[in-house]
């Protein structure tokens, strides 16, 4: 993941040119919705959005107890989508309005598969929401918006690729913007008809292309949203069975699948692997990519099913290891109301 400290990398200078060209027309775009009333303008429907979780819940060493981030209103009566991470098992949320007030928000859902997040604020915004666009219909090259707590800023679409996250997450076909924008999470990718067509998830350092050096962000295309979004406002999680789960992070480097840490008590660590260990083969099957293994994995059935791996251990050798897979669900502690 890129940081500020790394500086920018060396890119081909009409790369460059490009991303200068599509920034400028960018930029008026941004005057001209700037100019428009709040009624019209897609960047009222911008919020932030901050959460709380315990010191105890499984997510608390890694994402933060205290959370802020991006949101964006998408409907009439203020419910705000924003990325799932900044909610996930939290106990108390809230919205801050672009005036500065600030409302208490319920939790509505989370989509794990997505990494979508929705929360319904407690009294009405009185904010214009934000209409959905067509992600699918986004290529590179595209001038666009990018809006969160650190206000609008002009963004390019780099690429259109898969993306597999280390957390056991896969995306067909993420959308990576440059240059990058600092508040990413929750952040509203935003196009040239004013509609939304992204939720911000990370900031990367090859957004140009996989494994290679150009700074920016990946966003979760806003096309995932509406086949899941009946299911999140009826059961607070996308329907159909759970995937199958097994408690790894994991890298690709050079053709391997390496694990650098397993969840505490989650099935993976339950049947003895541990971190260093490679990944070899799902069911005698080669894996030299994450997304070959997610969806090696994912191929066996539904949540709760045997995941059999070939496992290569340090000087221990290889080793045939059985993982009986959970729903994540299950392992992280949400609130009851979603």
């Amino acid at each position: 993941m890129w940081t500020e400290a790394h500086g920018l990398p060396k890119a081909c200078p009409r790369s460059f040119a490009t991303l200068r060209t599509l920034a400028f027309f960018s930029l008026l775009l941004l005057l001209g919705l700037a100019t428009l009333p709040a009624t019209a303008n897609p960047l009222s429907a911008v919020v932030t959005v901050r959460a709380e979780v315990p010191p105890d819940a499984r997510t608390a060493r890694t994402l933060g107890t205290e959370r802020e981030g991006g949101g964006v209103v998408i409907s009439d009566d203020g419910l705000v989508l924003t990325i799932g991470y900044l909610i996930l098992e939290a106990v108390q949320a809230e919205i801050q309005l672009q005036d500065g007030a600030t409302i208490p928000a319920e939790i509505v859902a989370y989509d794990y598969d997505t990494g979508f997040g929705l929360l319904r604020p407690a009294t009405p915004l009185n904010v214009a929401p934000i209409e959905l666009g067509d992600s699918d219909d986004l290529p590179a090259q595209t001038q666009v918006l990018v809006a969160g707590p650190d206000g609008p800023s002009p963004a390019m679409v780099v690429s259109r690729r898969e993306f597999a996250g280390y957390w056991e997450y896969l995306l067909d076909s993420a959308i990576f913007t440059a240059p990058p924008y600092r508040s990413f999470g929750g952040a509203a990718l935003i196009g040239a008809d004013g509609r939304l067509l992204g939720i911000g998830s990370l900031i990367v350092g090859d957004a140009l292309t996989e494994g290679g050096q150009f700074p920016g962000n990946m966003f979760v295309p806003i096309s995932l949203l509406e086949p899941i979004m009946e299911d999140l406002m009826r059961q607070g999680r996308a329907g159909g069975p759970a995937k199958p789960w097994l408690g790894l992070f994991t890298e690709e480097v050079r053709g391997r699948v390496f694990i650098n840490r397993v969840s505490p008590e989650g099935p993976a660590a339950s049947a003895g692997i541990t971190e260093n260990d490679i990944i070899v083969a799902v069911q005698g099957e080669p894996v030299s990519t994450l997304a070959d293994f997610y969806r090696k994995v994912w191929a066996l059935g539904s949540a709760g099913i045997d995941v059999p791996l070939t496992v290569l251990k340090g000087d221990n050798g290889f080793r045939e290891v059985s993982i009986k897979s959970g729903d994540r669900y299950d392992y992280l502690k949400l609130n009851p109301t979603y």
